[in-house]
């Protein structure tokens, strides 16, 4: 049944619908589509349910490449769109992230020293199953040992080398900023010295709850909340590289990377959806309440980076992250390399959520 937080509206009343090109949606749409001919979305707990697509993945299998006025009117022969209301704590918020591309080796060496690790054997799925009653509800990832599954090593232990000797290491970087901030983004394209491009995402994490660096150096008087950005904890760090432990050892977290395979170098990484991400297209959603493949209208009237003009476009849910949480809470990706992360670095909005629901499910509803 769907949530009763959705509040069907006209596509007229989408600001800026009409200005926007539906086009590039459509493409990540299809994507979706495609891999969802074979494969199964897991479905919200809000009630856009998997099924509810059928009609419209056929349609657009079917399609090929559409014009922007084609694309239009394919989501609106498809769709309703409706309002996201969420609770007045949970208001409408969007954020940004990207994929990083740095420098880095495949040896250590005494420039490249801060390694990228591969997911630990000993590091494992925690479900209502397996999960050991002193274990907190929080943590989704555990270590085995003979005794059972216990608290997994955190970041701090991890970077004094607890795990060292397993040749676990992928890749090793100049920065450990560098390093935190793709632990951040969960993927990255590494440049190595012999030319080559690596690209490595996520495959696992400690467990340990996230504690962002910009809320810890907002909390010690050094940045200002308002002026937290990736670029102002970036000159931070810089300005204080005796300090950079003390900050990041704060955030428990790790996360563990695996190699990606590079079938196409200008389409973005493969995310949680199992499809590669489209630049300025594709939307990080709490995917414990929506569905993958859900087309969302994201309006962020102050917000300018990703073009000259107030941002008003329909975006595609693609992937998720542990700081997305929430019915009209999103992240936008913004792309690959620097300018990228110059856009991304800069989101953090209020913004107005609506997702655009399949027609089917809609007319079942009031049937």
């Amino acid at each position: 049944m769907l949530a009763g937080i959705f509040s069907p509206v006209g596509f007229a009343d989408l600001p800026g619908w009409m200005q926007d090109n539906p086009a590039e949606a459509f493409d990540a749409f299809r994507l979706c589509a495609q891999h969802a001919q074979k494969n199964i979305y897991r479905s919200g707990s809000l009630g856009i349910g998997f099924e509810s697509f059928e009609t419209a993945y056929q349609a657009a299998r079917l399609a090929g490449r559409l014009n922007p006025e084609q694309a239009r009117l394919f989501f609106q022969a498809h769709f309703v769109p409706c309002r996201i209301e969420p609770r007045a704590d949970q208001s409408g918020f969007v954020t940004g992230f990207y994929e990083p591309e740095v420098r880095a080796s495949r040896h250590q060496t005494a420039v490249f020293r801060t390694p990228l690790l591969s997911r630990p054997d000993d590091l494992v799925k925690v479900t209502d199953e397996n999960r050991p009653q002193s274990l907190d509800r929080s943590f989704v990832f555990a270590r085995r040992t003979a005794e059972g599954l216990t608290e997994y090593h955190d970041r701090n232990a991890i970077e004094q080398g607890t795990l060292s000797g397993r040749r676990l290491e992928i890749a090793w970087l100049e920065d450990p900023v560098d390093a935190f901030f793709v632990h951040v983004q969960g993927a990255a394209r590494l440049m190595l010295q012999d030319g080559q491009m690596l690209r490595v995402t996520y495959a696992g994490k400690s467990g340990h709850e996230f504690t962002g660096p910009g809320k810890v150096l907002a909390e010690l008087g050094e940045i200002p909340l308002e002026a937290v950005t990736m670029q102002s904890i970036r000159k931070w760090f810089a300005d204080n590289p005796h300090r950079i432990n003390e900050i990041l050892w704060q955030n428990r977290s790790y996360i563990f990377f695996r190699e990606a395979g590079i079938d196409d170098p200008k389409a973005g990484p493969v995310a949680a959806a199992k499809v590669p991400l489209t630049a300025g297209r594709s939307l990080a959603v709490d995917h414990l309440l929506h569905t993958f493949g859900t087309p969302f209208y994201i309006s962020v009237p102050e917000l300018s980076a990703f073009a000259d003009r107030p941002f008003s476009r329909l975006m595609i849910a693609q992937d998720t992250g542990s700081a997305i949480v929430g019915p009209a809470r999103g992240d936008l990706f913004a792309g690959s390399g620097q300018s990228a992360g110059e856009v991304a670095g800069v989101v953090r909005h209020a913004a107005d959520f609506f997702a655009l629901v399949p027609k089917p499910l809609l007319q079942a509803a009031v049937a």
